[in-house]
């Protein structure tokens, strides 16, 4: 929920209705320039009817009352007005009719003219931290805007003229925008945020509290877990519509977003070499982010990815994935704070002999030395935001490389190591669980950069909301084992129909998923 903005759409939600939505006439259709939907992350409606949908890669969407079709907003880099981003997964409004939006990766904004121009806090406002605003994170009440973010929360009075952080003790006191931060939070990781009669509820990585302020200044009081309920979802007329990954539909279609048959892919079989455990304990978040998966480009957004991220609080305990000797503990890349660990486990690829690595970055802290020799679950690190990082995360690495090949996996200089693989296929998945691996290949049977794929459904974590895959660009390299072009971990259990696009066709392919196991499927072009 959003607090008081909620309580003020089931008000609108109960008055008169332009007609065409008080008689059920189907909304009019999203642009969808992919072909495969478009991912509605949050949805809103104002105090004058006019319906906000913020999306996943595309910007925010708006009806006004009586339109035959919905106008597009979107961040264009040459105009400073714009939207600062076009992941967008929280929209509410403010007490003077301004319009708040919040980004999955580039801080939020405001506008006062009815989303013609925006002002902004990014990355610039915000340095390393803030920028990733969670979902429905951006409360109303009374005069305070409220900004729910991975880092903390951001309260302002007076739109946006002046800011307070509210964070946890665990790691620097970081203000962003604010003048002063009060170390209030168990943690700092927000998950949900609503108002209430009495302040904010919050819920946080650990534990669930109340923010309120009295005349002694800000306090805050734990509390039972609280009823977070979605906010994606509006009363138009007397149909429920929410957000999905496929577009904006009655909670009454639950349909899969891909819908045909499908050729069946082979049968999940057993894993090869989950041999790993996670980096971050289970009691911490230990879920990695589906945004920004080994492989991917963010849909061409960012550099093609060589690891995956663990999104946690500054000062998280880092843990070493597996047994082996630290071959690396100091600065690497623009500076990161990096442990790069040989593990004792050894891959044979035909006549050759590889050594495992994997390497731990961005870190506030380190806790071992080179030469030292770990065990599994021991804590080698913490979590920070050290070198190339927009926010407190864990960047995991996964190298099949020679042994003797240190410099080749840990180099300052190197961008795009040579050795890296899919970390996901080496660590073991969360419980109950599966993996989706495989191919896409064109009509030469070359592997296909960059090719999408659609249909998978997976909730958590809700902060970094799964949209599609991404096979490897010329960056990427396949397991030694499987020989994929991408794979994605922690899948559900269940049936699916997957889909993708080679040289302008589209493939099917009906999967099932089971925990433990990986499931293999082949796109090419040319088969039906």
């Amino acid at each position: 929920m959003r607090g008081s903005a909620s309580l003020r759409r089931a008000a609108w939600a109960s008055i008169s209705l332009p007609a065409c939505l008080a008689a059920q006439t189907p909304l009019p259709p999203l642009p969808d320039s992919s072909g495969w939907g478009v991912h509605v992350l949050t949805a809103a409606r104002d105090p004058g009817g006019t319906i906000w949908l913020g999306t996943y890669g595309q910007g925010i969407f708006k009806l006004p009352p009586g339109a035959a079709t919905w106008e597009r907003i979107r961040h264009d880099s040459t105009a400073a007005s714009s939207i600062s981003w076009d992941f967008v997964q929280a929209i509410a409004f403010g007490p003077r009719g301004e319009i708040w939006y919040g980004t999955l990766g580039n801080g939020w904004g405001v506008s006062t003219d009815g989303g013609r121009s925006w002002r902004n806090w990014t990355h610039q406002e915000l340095d390393r931290e803030w920028q990733y605003v969670v979902p429905d994170g951006i409360v109303t009440r009374g005069d305070t805007i409220v900004v729910a973010t991975s880092d903390g929360l951001q309260l302002t009075a007076d739109g946006g003229g002046h800011w307070v952080a509210i964070v946890d003790s665990l790691g620097p006191p970081t203000r962003g925008p604010a003048e002063t931060a009060v170390p209030l939070l168990a943690s700092e990781y927000i998950r949900r945020v609503r108002a209430d009669g009495r302040g904010w509820l919050v819920a946080t990585l650990h534990g669930n509290e109340r923010i309120h302020r009295t005349e002694k200044g800000w306090e805050s009081q734990p509390v039972a877990a609280a009823p977070f309920t979605s906010s994606d979802a509006l009363l138009i007329g007397r149909v429920q519509y929410h957000g999905t990954q496929c577009g904006f539909r009655p909670f009454t279609d639950t349909l899969p977003c891909v819908k045909r048959a499908a050729t069946p892919a082979d049968a999940p079989r057993p894993l090869l070499t989950t041999w790993f455990r996670r980096p971050i304990d289970l009691t911490d978040n230990a879920q990695i982010d589906q945004t920004y998966r080994y492989g991917s480009t963010m849909g061409g957004n960012f550099q093609e990815h060589q690891g995956v991220e663990f999104n946690n609080p500054d000062g998280t305990p880092v843990y070493a994935i597996g047994d082996g000797t630290v071959v690396y503990a100091g600065r690497a890349e623009q500076g990161a704070l990096t442990v790069a660990i040989r593990h004792d486990s050894i891959v044979t690829i035909g006549d050759k002999r590889r050594a495992l690595f994997s390497v731990y970055y961005h870190n506030s802290s380190l806790d071992v030395k080179r030469g030292q020799r770990v065990t599994a679950g021991q804590r080698i690190a913490r979590v920070g935001n050290t070198g190339r990082a927009t926010n407190d995360h864990l960047h995991l690495e996964v190298h099949v490389a020679p042994a003797d090949s240190v410099v080749a996996v840990v180099d300052s200089l190197q961008r795009f190591p040579r050795y890296t693989t899919n970390p996901e296929l080496w660590i073991t998945p969360m419980p109950n669980t599966g993996i989706v691996a495989g191919r896409v290949l064109d009509s030469s049977g070359r592997p296909a950069p960059q090719a999408r794929i659609y249909g998978i459904t997976k909730a958590d974590p809700r902060e970094t909301p799964y949209s599609y895959a991404e096979t490897y660009g010329e960056h990427g390299h396949p397991h030694p084992l499987y020989g994929e072009n991408f794979a994605v971990s922690d899948v559900p259990p269940g049936t699916y129909v997957l889909g993708t696009e080679v040289s302008g066709t589209k493939l099917y392919r009906k999967i099932t998923v089971e925990p433990g196991k990986l499931t293999w499927v082949v796109f090419k072009s040319g088969d039906k």
